[in-house]
């Protein structure tokens, strides 16, 4: 009896010493270049990788290792984030401008190791300084590993669905007239599936994206919300969509006629093509729960064109999308989503927790100074954002950088507040005390014990305007185990956490005058940043950063820097 347990897990280990020997190592070339493009009937040069707008699509296997050779040949420094992958021990290669890296100088070139390990299923990456995401943006797709297959039927095809946004005028342009102005940022003159915005734009019909299908068949549509400012709905007319997973991860069937999806955010979508031959329009838009937020309010679209002979109707059909301002349906369908939990995607939600925190999630305002014209609130001041008060000061060196080498002083603090240190009633409709409008600007950061376990509640705020904030953590997954309106309480609220199934995420969107409680185990030592995925929110200070700390065990511990990190 002993002997066969014995061969038993000797076959065993032996298995799982193959599986391991299939991950392997791929190798891409990224050139970022100035590349003209023409959109709503005029050219412009834009910032692209490989001259490609959307960028080239990086595939690979689960727990493979991509080497990106990243070119800058364009005009203005860069860096690139591979968005949803965890990089264990390796922040060097993570991309965030000035927190593990510093950017990447025209001329100059980093080759970047992105470490897969669990995630499975549809990333992306970005660009992660100033505004360049704006166009520099492309699909991460994982493979399951070698002899594994989808927990979900075999698509027939996969089909790639970028949304994003398009301006007329250059986009760095944009950001820096209004960060110098303190008021909102011009917004975008389009939305894009693609790249392209469909044909309800001017000079845009030709352009349009198509996707053909055959009747019967079904379709993996990997998505991405590329977009800037806005959360978006998405839908497919006459037909519903199967929600398989989302950020890397799989997640129990969902089925819904309509998709709501946050900037940073994935998902994976099963289409069949069981309707009538025929022509359907493709659509998304945006959502924007605050009136007094301007967004761009027109409609993006593609074309599911069936195959065969047969004569299309005109007008084509369209989708039937919430309305634009429907914060019920767009939290309704997040609150839906779900962990797939099976005995071959188990999942490991921490139910005994070290670290509590509670982090409020702000839009501010800074009075102008005496010589000084601004755009925001009645041209008094200047739009800020803050994480429990603190508008993050980007500092000019590396965080990463400094910390590794054990010389904070000058580039950050410690003292990011475990819970706010202003206590108000968060959501209250009107009335606010104005003074409470003011942050604290600084560079602080929150030091984590390596595998402590982190309970981590957003509780968004109506200071000077409530909004959604769909907020990203670099390095970690996080289980979203709650969420609701209104200001959070514990003894009523705690309870009610999913801790079965909740679903695995990176990117999840904080409802607005709203809260978001999340969990996850502080196991990938380096310095991680953690922000709001609206790039307004984030150039005006929404962000902060958590450094784990190093583990006892040698590969518990931050790697080395590689030799060719970009100068400071």
């Amino acid at each position: 009896m002993n002997k066969f347990i014995t061969f038993q897990a000797l076959g065993f280990l032996l298995i799982l010493s193959f599986i391991n020997s299939q991950a392997a190592t791929l190798k891409y070339t990224f050139v970022v270049q100035e590349t003209n493009y023409t959109r709503l009937c005029s050219t412009k040069s834009i910032l692209t990788v490989n001259g490609l707008f959307p960028g080239p699509t990086i595939t690979a296997r689960r727990g493979d290792t991509v080497i990106v050779d990243v070119i800058n040949n364009g005009n203005h420094n860069i860096t690139i984030h591979w968005h949803g992958v965890k990089q264990p021990r390796n922040p060097w290669s993570d991309g965030p401008e000035f927190v593990t890296q510093c950017p990447i100088q025209p001329g100059g070139n980093f080759s970047q190791t992105v470490l897969l390990s669990d995630e499975e299923g549809t990333l992306w990456w970005h660009a992660h300084s100033d505004w360049s995401r704006a166009t520099v943006y492309g699909l991460f797709v994982i493979l399951p590993r070698l002899g594994t297959t989808y927990p979900f039927r075999q698509p027939d095809e996969e089909v790639p669905v970028l949304l994003g946004e398009w301006w007329q005028a250059d986009i760095q342009t944009v950001m820096e007239n209004f960060l110098e102005s303190g008021g909102d940022p011009a917004i975008s003159d389009a939305l894009t599936i693609n790249g392209q915005p469909g044909d309800l734009y001017n000079c845009s019909a030709s352009g349009t994206t198509k996707i053909k299908v055959d009747q019967g068949k079904t379709y993996l549509l990997r998505m991405v919300n590329a977009g800037m400012n806005n959360l978006m709905f998405f839908g497919v007319a006459n037909h519903s969509l199967t929600v398989v997973g989302s950020d890397g991860a799989y997640t129990k069937p969902l089925v819904s006629n309509y998709i709501t999806i946050a900037p940073g955010q994935t998902i994976d979508l099963l289409l069949e093509a069981n309707q009538p031959n025929n022509r359907y329009y493709v659509a998304a838009k945006l959502f924007n729960g605050q009136p007094a937020s301007r967004f761009q309010n027109t409609t993006t679209t593609a074309i599911i064109e069936y195959s065969g002979n047969y004569t299309p109707s005109n007008p084509l059909i369209v989708p039937s999308l919430p309305a634009s301002n429907d914060r019920n349906a767009s939290f309704n369908f997040t609150s839906s989503l779900r962990s797939l939990a099976s005995a071959e995607h188990p999942i490991d939600v921490p139910l005994t927790i070290k670290r509590t925190l509670l982090y409020t999630l702000s839009i501010n305002a800074i009075p102008c100074a005496a010589n000084e014209t601004c755009e925001a609130i009645r041209n008094t001041s200047r739009f800020a954002a803050s994480i429990n008060n603190i508008t993050f000061d980007m500092p000019s060196s590396s965080v990463l950088q400094a910390y590794y080498r054990g010389v904070s002083s000058g580039v950050y603090g410690d003292d990011f507040p475990d819970n706010p240190p202003l206590k108000f009633n968060y959501t209250q409709a009107s009335g606010l005390n104005a003074t409470l409008r003011l942050p604290t600007v600084g560079t602080e950061v929150t030091m984590l014990k390596h595998n402590h376990t982190v309970e981590l509640v957003f509780q968004g705020t109506n200071l000077v305007a409530g909004v959604d904030h769909p907020m990203h953590l670099h390095g970690h997954s996080f289980y979203v185990v709650g969420s609701g309106f209104g200001n959070y309480k514990r003894s009523r609220d705690a309870p009610n956490y999913n801790l079965v199934d909740p679903p695995h995420m990176q990117t999840i969107a904080v409802p607005q005058n709203g809260w978001t409680a999340i969990r996850f185990k502080a196991d990938n030592p380096g310095v991680w940043f953690m922000h709001c995925h609206f790039e307004r929110h984030v150039s005006w200070g929404m962000g902060m950063v958590f450094i784990v700390r190093n583990g006892k065990a040698s590969n518990d511990k931050v790697l080395p820097p590689p030799a060719d990190m970009p100068p400071c």
